[in-house]
């Protein structure tokens, strides 16, 4: 009788999904499905978080079927102010929304203005704006004057005052050449003292800048305009901006172009010009301060080794999930693509909302290729993001602001799944009887885990089901008893099953329902007998 041959995956998944190789080539430490999942900072495959409500009630002006896809934290002194918009209007508030109107010009009464989309996007000056230095946030989207959402008191030097929103005319100066009611910028940014714009669907290759420490006025002082007429192709526009290492960043759909000493804008030079790559959304550029991340045409990319290595290859941050991301991008509408960077994670999230998946890159180590390790999520189903000063994920949702926490989506549970590679065990024409699977797993208490695998590329998964410690005990098929250990709250629990069939390739998988509690998996163990030669 031939003895049992054993393997083990020391840490299942920490090298992320990988749809791209061919599967039975693949590092055991890959996976082919990673769904709801995180890599934790231990390098383990784990439960994403859940989401929580914010707000205790719904504003009837949004309803409860119209998603928040716009978040923004302005940063008053004592009090700061979140601004939302959904169902085409804006609001103020957290536990409490709060419709927002548009004042005149003189805040003597509300102005009618009409809004049309919710794709808003906001710069605030971090250390306060113009000569009463308090702060001023500024809302652009393309087909809208741009909006201020400032302190409305008379004397605007007092912390006491309301805040509001007036059009940016009707506070300051809008850039030369244009009216209040015609400079409707689609992208705005806060860097380096000032706020810049780029309008693009008038004049789409000229930046505005303003003056400086002043974001309202961009007529005055050393405010003014960059011209890329003559660095990008005649068909190409502003699709972004961003700050990055003391430069910045103009990104057109097909081309970017990058500035040098933006601090002292009389001598704005173009230092690097990066032809055939651009950015595709406006909303999934985000800077993690180390870099700056945003979706191309042929993938996520990043910005820092795109303008490092120059002609070398660009570090393509979704190599292991390229074709598969492109095809999901393709039925997006771009505008609708979010994406943010939580630093307590260390993640960048970009979110598809006509899917429904939600990527999450992991950045604290890239793979030897360049890639970023990938999970997937689905279900939670974000269509706005932002982190506010407490370091909050929050994410908009249908009549909701919800913040990134816990282990149910608003009470609901939501389903991990992880499945490894196809893999031979170093023989790919020996038939492999499959004996036992065993697993390591962190937590999930009282969880029903489904255990599943399969042979040959074939998708007809047996099961078993194993009820995890915390819970009432009990197995289905053949499963044994495992053993659970309490180390720091958390259960640590070793489980194995009894398993039937044979192929010459293996595929093993686990699914189960988050219900409230944290789970990872720390290790997967099997035992094969070996058979005939198979070809």
């Amino acid at each position: 009788m031939r003895p049992l041959q054993t393997g083990s995956i020391a840490a299942p998944g920490f090298l992320g999904l990988n749809t791209q190789d061919s599967s039975v080539q693949l590092s055991s430490g890959f996976a082919l499905k990673a769904q709801n999942c995180i890599i934790d900072k231990y390098g383990r495959i784990g439960a994403r978080r859940g989401w929580v409500p914010v707000n205790t009630t719904v504003n009837t002006d949004l309803g409860s079927a119209n998603p928040l896809q716009f978040l923004f934290e302005v940063l008053i002194p004592g009090s700061n102010v979140l601004i939302s918009g959904g169902n085409n209007k804006l609001f103020t508030g957290t536990t409490t929304m709060t419709t927002a109107v548009v004042r005149n010009s003189t805040n003597s009464g509300n102005l009618t203005y009409t809004i049309t989309g919710n794709h808003w996007q906001a710069a605030a000056l971090p250390f306060g704006d113009g000569s009463a230095a308090l702060p001023h946030a500024y809302l652009v989207q393309s087909g809208h004057e741009v909006l201020v959402f400032h302190n409305l008191s008379s004397s605007g030097h007092n912390h006491d005052g309301s805040y509001g929103f007036q059009r940016l005319g009707d506070v300051g100066t809008v850039p030369s050449g244009y009216a209040t009611n015609t400079f409707k910028p689609n992208c705005a940014l806060a860097a380096y003292g000032r706020i810049w714009m780029a309008d693009i669907v008038g004049d789409r290759q000229t930046v505005y800048f303003s003056r400086l420490l002043d974001g309202s006025d961009f007529q005055g002082g050393d405010s003014g305009s960059l011209s890329l007429n003559a660095v990008f192709p005649s068909n190409d526009k502003i699709v972004g901006l961003a700050a990055h290492n003391g430069f910045l960043i103009i990104f057109g759909r097909n081309n970017i172009a990058v500035y040098g000493s933006p601090i002292d804008v009389t001598q704005l030079t173009l230092i690097d010009f990066i032809p055939n790559v651009g950015c595709i959304a406006r909303d999934s550029i985000v800077s993690t301060g180390t870099d700056v991340i945003f979706l191309s045409d042929s993938g996520v990319r990043s910005l820092q080794r795109v303008v490092i290595e120059k002609s070398l290859p660009f570090r393509d941050l979704s190599k292991n999930v390229r074709d598969e991301l492109i095809l999901n991008v393709a039925s997006e509408t771009p505008a609708n693509i979010k994406a943010v960077y939580y630093d307590r994670d260390a993640f960048y999230l970009l979110a598809l909302p006509t899917t429904g998946i939600v990527y999450c890159f992991d950045t604290r180590s890239s793979l030897e290729d360049g890639a970023a390790r990938v999970t997937t999520w689905t279900k939670i189903d974000p269509r706005a993001f932002f982190v506010n000063e407490a370091k909050e994920l929050l994410i908009g949702k249908p009549g909701r602001i919800g913040r990134y926490s816990g282990f149910y989506d608003n009470n609901a549970v939501y389903r991990l799944e992880y499945f490894t590679n196809y893999f031979d065990m170093g023989s790919p024409t020996t038939l492999k009887i499959l004996k036992k699977i065993g697993f390591v797993v962190i937590g999930g208490g009282g969880a029903s885990v489904a255990v599943k695998y399969g042979f040959n590329y074939e998708d007809n998964y047996l099961s078993q089901t194993k009820v995890l410690a915390g819970g009432s005990a009990f197995e289905y098929g053949t499963a044994e008893y495992g053993l659970a250990e309490y180390f720091g709250g958390i259960i640590i629990e070793r489980f194995v099953v009894n398993v039937t069939g044979a192929g010459s390739v293996i595929q093993m998988g686990l699914e189960t329902d988050v219900n409230g509690n944290p789970f990872s998996i720390q290790k997967i163990d099997i035992a094969v007998k070996t058979g005939k030669t198979v070809i």
